[in-house]
């Protein structure tokens, strides 16, 4: 019975996430498994993590199904292998928090304060970086229109996911202490939420030019229509009425692959583009691009007579790459199962440098959610942009969960982004993660908006999460060899 609550307790997590986006319960909802740390052995708090994790993450990233079985089209059967896979996976990385919070805490509720957020962070930020990570459905990502939301700068999401911990478990030193001990966890609860609002009010970047006009278009092709050959035509004409209903924006910007091949396959048509962009007019497009034998999802800047590349860097594995062994896909091509393996860009690229002095900082897809990968083009880097396709997951909450970690971002770096996805959620983010307009979703538009470059840099953009993350494992450190010692230190 109780493996059963901690699996909803999880499931219930997914509402502090968007599209309901309620932050507030993000605290309580922990409780129960900060409780099973203190009080159950490490053991047992491991098996109640695991059911925990594996509740936040079916009930949070269902999607997949939708992405690998409805529009991937892999039998069912791998389809749910897959998502039960990930499940697993992202539940044990939990049981490891639960089993180290657990034996660093060693029941003590002060104790508990500094070890629930150092293991949570640990965890987290492994996660997001093993094995290419995955690190969506970081807690500090629900927190982004809360007060904490103005640590983000600061400390980035970890920073928030450890300051929510922190407030979290110092309610049991509160319950369990009196006197001036009790004043100082009751601190602890309240004050990263206030400091948190204070830091709110901080300008951490300023324009250095004057606004661009930005039209963002987002072309609401179906995916089960966007690579038929009948399609082909209508989707060029679809984008490029769009350069000419629009020539007065200094920048338009087209989603992931919105262009459905291969640049050499379309090279009248970029020149045409060209050929019609006003000066200093320039185009960004997601298109593919092959060198060789390799195939690269990029996005391709046009102005009028230069052009531009940007290379995708992390691959989504099972959809970009698959890392399996050469006989599994030899079974997938016989299958007629996707089986061959796009090539990454370089992990650094010079920022794309329009004819108007705006230097621009491009993500693709779920490129994104590793916003330490981001880092290498700040503060340099004027606007952000970011373009995808969140058709593969249709009617569900990853889309709305994309565009929350698109506006965390936007945060972390104190610049707009400008985000064009096939069918949504497009949308202009302001550099305090302010949704200023947005697309509906599964419709063709276009949305236009003045952008300001701007300069400066937060904290977060000069130091990443290494401040954080260095804080934690310090924390980890010191409470194990405390355990530890006591274990073996000699009798005598």
């Amino acid at each position: 019975m109780a493996r059963l609550v901690f699996f909803a307790a999880g499931a219930m997590l997914t509402t502090a996430f968007a599209p309901l986006g309620l932050y507030a319960l993000a605290p309580p909802i922990v409780l129960p498994l900060l409780a099973a740390c203190l009080h159950a052995t490490p053991r047992e708090a491991s098996r109640l993590a695991f059911c925990f994790g594996a509740g936040l993450f079916l009930f949070g990233t269902y999607w997949l199904y939708t992405s690998i079985h409805v529009f991937g089209q892999a039998p069912l059967w791998i389809a749910v292998a897959l998502m039960v896979g990930l499940v697993a996976i992202m539940g044990g990385y939990f049981a490891a928090m639960g089993w180290l919070i657990a034996t660093l805490a060693a029941g003590n509720p002060w104790r508990l304060v500094a070890a629930a957020p150092a293991g949570w962070v640990v965890v987290e930020w492994f996660r997001g970086w093993f094995l290419t990570g995955f690190p969506w459905l970081s807690i500090g990502y629900s927190q982004v229109d809360s007060p904490l939301a103005g640590w983000l700068p600061v400390l980035g999401v970890y920073g928030a996911s450890f300051l929510l911990i922190v407030s979290a478990a110092a309610v049991f030193a509160v319950a369990q202490r009196h006197g001036p001990d009790r004043w100082g966890a009751l601190a602890l609860v309240f004050l990263p939420w206030v400091a948190g609002a204070g830091l709110q009010s901080i300008e951490w970047s300023e324009p250095f030019e004057s606004p661009r006009k930005t039209t963002i278009v987002q072309g609401g092709v179906s995916q089960d229509r966007k690579w038929l050959s009948e399609q082909f035509a209508t989707t060029l004409d679809l984008y490029r009425s769009s350069i000419l209903s629009h020539r007065d924006s200094d920048l338009s910007l087209w989603p992931e692959v919105a262009i459905p091949a291969a640049i050499d396959q379309v090279v009248g048509y970029l020149e045409t583009l060209q050929l019609e962009l006003q000066r200093p007019q320039a185009l960004l497009l997601g298109i593919l691009e092959r060198d060789g034998a390799d195939i690269y999802n990029s996005v391709l800047m046009l102005e009028r007579g230069s052009r531009q590349v940007y290379r995708k860097r992390h691959l989504v594995p099972f959809g970009e790459y698959f890392p399996v062994p050469d006989r599994v896909r030899e079974w997938m091509r016989l299958m007629s199962l996707p089986h061959s393996d796009m090539s990454s860009g370089e992990p650094r690229q010079a920022l794309l440098e329009t004819a108007g002095g705006d230097r621009l900082a491009v993500a693709i897809c779920y490129e994104d959610a590793y916003g330490a990968e981001q880092l290498y083009a700040l503060p340099d880097a004027s606007i952000l942009i970011n373009v995808s396709n969140d058709a593969w997951f249709g009617d569900s909450i990853a889309p709305h969960q994309h565009l929350e970690i698109a506006r965390v971002r936007a945060i972390e770096a104190a610049r707009y982004v400008v985000r064009a996805t096939n069918n949504g959620i497009s949308a202009f983010i302001g550099p305090r993660g302010e949704l200023f307009k947005s697309a509906p979703q599964f419709e063709y538009a276009t949305l236009t908006m003045d952008v300001i470059p701007m300069t400066g840099a937060t904290p977060y953009s000069v130091v990443g999460n290494w401040p954080v993350v260095v804080l934690a494992l310090l924390i980890v450190g010191a409470f194990g060899w405390r355990s530890f010692g006591r274990r073996v230190a000699p009798v005598g």
